[in-house]
């Protein structure tokens, strides 16, 4: 998160959460001495996949866990290619500077936009294209928001549902059963997982979580409060763990298969997705890693948009779609928040986003049909109200252009 913006910058909790510090958690593992032993002990990934993660890129981490396959369609949805110019300068910590260097400066991957359903720029780094797929991190938690909404449409879930009525397994006495789907999605919950690491204790909070072999027992081992649910806003991955176990106990299916059905058939994605797990044929993160095309993220954003269809198919909820557009009461470590969703500090009620934390975005303006995928490997929550305000402007330039 800049400090460079006119916007405060939100609570430097917020910048250390979302801190997916994987170099970290793999330093203190190895260096504590018979690594071989430790992760055993402790049901991590083996040494070996545990230094590649320390050095290799975000945008490539993706392979190096367990996955099952989110499945595509026989025959992708047609995404319209017509290519219009861009704004080319843009504001970027408060010099007027060329769009691609702004790209470089944030180490991007791809970058698309379309409008009103038509992709109208796309660019690549040289070695990626439009069927890498790319690791979505916390963008993952906004398309399992539009999974609940499509469970709360078909009566399978309510926001007002505690967590231990559908999850008897986690009946702990006087956490989960406080808790509702609602605290969840709006990441008001209290559980006590911190997103921030301590060096000292590099394998607790969400790290931890990330390299868990054992989603289920992470949750049941971590339950213990920090504040009384709904009493506050703070930014916490275990949250959206929780609800990716609630929706697959009530769909009685696994989140990939969960997404192909809903999602990805439905909006006629061009290719299959993964979903990383923790261990082979275990549990999704649901709080992360998705791994998909640009293209593909481009038509969740056109999803959202277009009021939750594609072309004359009904896919989320409109309900769902006014929840998500809709502040909730409590901001999120400073910022305006709504089931799993992003609000711009400066934005206006149509302007949300997903975002993950290395600067993965699927910017959504509604009022002007704008989605902007931005796929990065940029440091750990840098920048985002620069980058936002980069998109916005775009966004605005596109809508003055169109009228």
């Amino acid at each position: 998160m800049s400090t460079s913006s006119a916007v405060p910058d939100p609570s430097s909790s917020r910048k250390r959460s979302r801190r997916w510090a994987a170099s970290m958690a793999i330093g203190g593992a190895l260096a504590a001495g018979g690594a071989w032993i430790s992760v055993a002990l402790l049901d991590i990934p083996n040494p070996v996949t545990l230094a590649a993660l320390a050095i290799v890129k975000p945008s490539a981490v993706g392979s190096w866990f367990p996955s099952r396959v989110v499945q595509a369609p026989t025959k992708a949805r047609e995404l319209p290619f017509r290519s219009r110019p861009i704004l080319d300068r843009v504001v970027w910590k408060g010099k007027t500077i060329p769009l691609g260097t702004v790209l470089d400066a944030t180490h991007t991957n791809a970058f698309l936009v379309a409008q009103d359903g038509v992709l109208i720029h796309e660019w690549y780094r040289s070695g990626r294209d439009e069927a890498t797929l790319f690791p979505s991190w916390s963008v993952a938690k906004s398309i399992v928001s539009l999974l609940v909404g499509s469970a709360v449409a078909r009566g399978k879930l309510s926001e007002t549902d505690k967590v231990s009525m559908l999850l008897p397994e986690l009946r702990h006495p006087g956490v989960f059963s406080q808790i509702t789907v609602r605290n969840l999605l709006d990441m008001t919950s209290g559980i006590a997982v911190p997103e921030n690491y301590d060096p000292s204790h590099p394998l607790t909070g969400t790290a931890g979580m990330y390299l868990t072999r054992d989603i289920t027992a992470f949750v049941r081992d971590n339950a213990h409060l920090a504040f009384k649910p709904g009493s506050e806003g703070r930014y916490r991955s275990i949250d959206t763990e929780v609800l990716g176990l609630i929706l697959a106990r009530v769909e009685g299916k696994p989140l990939a298969d969960l997404l192909s059905e809903r999602i990805w058939k439905p909006m006629g994605a061009q290719a299959d997705a993964t979903w990383n797990l923790d261990r082979p044929g275990g549990v999704e993160k649901a709080f992360c890693c998705i791994n998909a095309t640009a293209r593909d993220f481009a038509r969740l954003g056109l999803l959202v948009a277009d009021q939750g269809r594609a072309g004359e198919a009904r896919i989320v909820p409109m309900r769902w779609i006014e929840r998500i557009s809709t502040p909730a009461r409590r901001s999120v470590d400073g910022w305006r928040y709504s089931a799993q969703w992003w609000h711009a500090p400066d934005g206006d009620e149509d302007d949300i986003s997903a975002i993950g934390v290395y600067g993965q975005y699927v910017y959504v303006n509604r009022n002007t049909g704008t989605v902007i995928v931005k796929l990065s490997d940029h440091g750990a929550e840098q920048d985002e109200t620069d980058t936002l305000a980069v998109m916005q402007a775009i966004a605005a330039d596109l809508a003055a252009k169109s009228h």
